[in-house]
């Protein structure tokens, strides 16, 4: 494959040739004589005269990208329907015809697979990004309700991956980009690994051209070298195979520029430094001479330790079964061999599309969800969906979950569980069910008591200690690697916030009804609900816990006769003083500004210690960005900032218009520390306050003051006054310490 430079683009291009009528029925009666020709013809001049006189970026006849996705489609033998709707896929999305037009023409089956590939025709997205995940939340779902949409969509890719050259260099990248996330893995997930082999490779070649350049130099290199041991291995392996009674077809080929690119990152290593970049393949015929087979190679090349995997009893999600193990071979080389069967391969190059179980598409939609492992794995992240997730956490959630390395552990009961390589014992219990994540406290992995945070390997059995009435860290959802743990810990944090919020929201009505001697109950406050505009006693509980609804109102929407009054005390106001006002109850509290001005409080931006605002921390403990926060006003001294958790706001529950709503509005060009408060409890060794020290100052964190006191021979407590960025930044912090063996307790210290 040959790189193309920005210069070279520019040069005049003899316009590619465009598939004829003729020859789009022929490749498809190659592999299905009784093909419907009528209704390809009438598809291709169809889509033919939608697109006219349409051009691709390169110049090119647009439809000859329809045409060429129905051909990449061909190749993998698909029915009619699927052809079809390839070559109409772009028709409603960048032409006149519709929809309905497809339906009436077409039929249902055909009109509900083009649709499913009809980007969202939305303008109020607010970012690129949210209009991603829209639509390709849209697309798993056309997916899940039919599979031959996704192999339409992969064509379809694929073939603008091909003629990716001619875009502008900013636009290649963000495709490359999201091809490399996105649709490479997912063809992998579905088990068409020769479609994400060249998605990976055209997605290389554009965001690393010079190494990309280099490493497909080295190969060519080294396959002109090794060409001969190469052959030597496959003589000798057949040879083998052959005395045993096996009748075995052996093909060694190079690995991928891509695949070499991604374990020289992985593992730290020179191109030199690599002993496996040729694999053979072993092909069978039935899966007990595939056992057989495995018997003849060990015993006639010593094996590598630990580089064996059975993919045949224990297959991977995305259905693929075959063997692999590595042997030192003829000439001290080391050789990668993967042995399968003739399904087994067929299976492993097209995935779903070679299956058997997928040519009749209209009647085996149940089979194929109770049968295919990689369907299964769908319709498991389609779930997902229900949970009311954001487009941008939907993309990012579907991203993780399409990693393909993986480790398979165990349940006590024996239960498979796969998940992602560098998984821990949290994303296990989330595999197993979210109610076993939300109360998990701890692990036992092969039997013994184990950190959380441990990385999983293969084989290993895992064991959840469970605690009712467990919430979830919120600092897990950055430690986890699966999308469903790390969805089910956001839907928990926030549900407890919410918890959080409407526990205050109830101290501050109930105050407020007592001031104003009237009763509160939740079943007055269910009969004023319509004139709150709220849905549930939850939500006026939590409005008002947030600061979005003044305690005041609530009392009058209950009681319409009720009057009320506010003052905030202070000397009478001045026009342009500094003193504080009498509110009427319509009002807003206002805050003095340096230059005579006043600022609105209901969102005042706090921008640090320095800011134009009279504005400080709360003196115990602080506060940092990613809080949810209150303000305090104080006459004369300006407002407080508190973490909506701290002990400390219960001083005034008494005094509600006192409380601000305020925000951060940080400047990522400017970043800044804000202060925070540890109470630790460590054992009393040599070396503790260094480790401690050391996980602080390793992860960036900056610390302002410590002070120890003995709690007994054994213990000491410490607090550690600190400077962090964000949240974030602060939970790392405390997750790193709590792994420490030296620390028995960790805790934020919040007023």
């Amino acid at each position: 494959m040959q790189i193309v430079s920005d210069a070279q683009e520019q040069k005049p291009r003899k316009p590619q040739r465009m598939m004829r009528q003729y020859e789009l029925v022929e490749r498809v009666k190659r592999y299905n004589p009784a093909t419907d020709e009528a209704l390809l013809n009438r598809a291709y001049v169809y889509a033919m005269r939608a697109h006219g006189a349409q051009t691709r970026v390169s110049g090119d006849p647009y439809f000859a990208h329809p045409l060429e996705v129905a051909a990449i489609l061909t190749d993998l033998k698909l029915d009619d329907a699927t052809i079809v709707a390839a070559v109409l896929h772009d028709t409603v999305e960048d032409t006149e015809a519709t929809l309905e037009e497809i339906n009436r023409s077409f039929g249902p089956q055909i009109g509900s697979l083009v649709d499913g590939l009809t980007k969202i025709a939305r303008l109020d997205l607010v970012s690129k990004r949210a209009a991603q995940g829209e639509n390709f939340r849209k697309l798993l779902l056309a997916i899940a309700a039919d599979v031959r949409v996704l192999l339409i969509k992969l064509a379809d890719r694929l073939h603008n991956m091909r003629t990716l050259d001619f875009m502008p260099p900013e636009k290649r990248k963000r495709i490359a980009e999201e091809t490399l996330d996105i649709y490479a893995p997912l063809a992998g997930r579905m088990g068409i690994q020769e479609m994400r082999d060249e998605l990976e490779e055209l997605a290389f070649r554009h965001l690393h051209p010079e190494a990309y350049e280099t490493i497909s130099r080295r190969l060519k290199d080294s396959s002109e070298r090794s060409a001969r041991l190469v052959e030597e291995i496959e003589r000798d392996l057949t040879a083998k195979l052959a005395s045993k009674g096996l009748k075995a077809r052996v093909k060694g080929r190079l690995k991928r520029p891509y695949s070499i690119w991604r374990k020289m990152e992985r593992k730290s290593v020179a191109f030199e430094q690599l002993s496996d970049i040729v694999g053979f393949r072993i092909i069978v015929d039935t899966v007990d001479e595939c056992y057989q087979a495995l018997g003849v190679v060990h015993t006639t090349w010593p094996m590598v330790p630990g580089r064996y995997k059975d993919y045949i009893s224990t297959p991977k999600q995305n259905d693929y079964r075959s063997i692999h193990t590595t042997v030192i071979g003829p000439g001290s080389q080391r050789v990668e061999l993967q042995i399968r069967t003739k399904e087994m391969d067929e299976v492993a190059e097209y995935g779903i599309a070679a299956h058997a179980l997928y040519k009749d598409f209209g009647t085996e939609s149940s089979r194929l969800a109770s049968e295919s492992r990689a369907y299964q794995w769908l319709r498991r992240t389609v779930d997902l969906l229900a949970e009311g997730d954001s487009p941008e956490e939907f993309l990012e959630h579907t991203k993780l979950e399409l990693f393909h390395d993986q480790v398979f552990c165990f349940t006590p009961k024996g239960r498979l569980i796969a998940l992602p390589r560098g998984a821990t014992p949290i994303d296990f219990a989330y595999a197993v069910h979210t109610d076993v994540g939300n109360t998990a406290v701890g692990c036992k992995i092969n039997g013994r008591m184990a950190p959380l945070l441990t990385e999983l390997q293969n084989g290993d059995e895992v064991e959840i200690i469970r605690a009712e009435g467990q919430t979830p860290p919120a600092a897990w959802e950055s430690l986890v690697v699966t999308g469903k743990a790390r969805a089910a810990i956001r839907r928990a944090t926030r549900a407890a916030v919410r918890r959080q919020y409407a526990g205050l929201g109830r101290q501050i009505l109930e105050r407020a009804f007592e001031r104003a001697g009237k009763t509160f109950s939740d079943e007055k406050l269910k009969g004023a609900l319509p004139r709150l505009a709220r849905t549930s006693i939850e939500d006026v509980l939590a409005a008002v816990g947030r600061g979005e609804m003044f305690s005041g109102d609530v009392v009058k929407a209950v009681y319409p006769d009720y009057k009320e009054e506010r003052r905030v005390a202070g000397p009478s106001p001045e026009p342009n003083g500094s003193g504080w006002m009498t509110l009427a109850k319509d009002q807003r509290v206002k805050v003095k500004l340096p230059n005579g001005e006043a600022q609105n409080a209901h969102a005042i931006p706090i921008r640090g210690l320095n800011s134009d605002l009279p504005v400080r921390f709360a003196p115990n403990g602080g506060a940092v960005p990613g809080d949810r926060i209150v303000g305090i006003l104080t006459p004369g001294e300006g407002v407080t900032i508190y973490p909506i958790q701290s002990p400390a706001l219960a001083a005034f529950d008494n005094e509600p218009d006192r409380w601000l709503d305020v925000r951060w509005d940080i400047d990522p060009e400017a970043p800044q520390r804000f202060p925070a408060r540890l109470a630790l409890q460590s054992i009393n060794e040599p070396g503790t306050l260094a480790q401690i020290a050391q996980v602080i100052a390793d992860h960036d964190g900056n610390i302002e003051n410590i002070s120890m006191k003995r709690r007994t021979h054994d213990f000491t407590d410490l607090t550690i006054d600190l400077s962090v960025w964000d949240l974030k930044h602060l939970n790392a912090i405390i997750a790193e310490l709590r792994a420490k063996r030296v620390i028995s307790r960790v805790e934020r210290v919040t007023g």
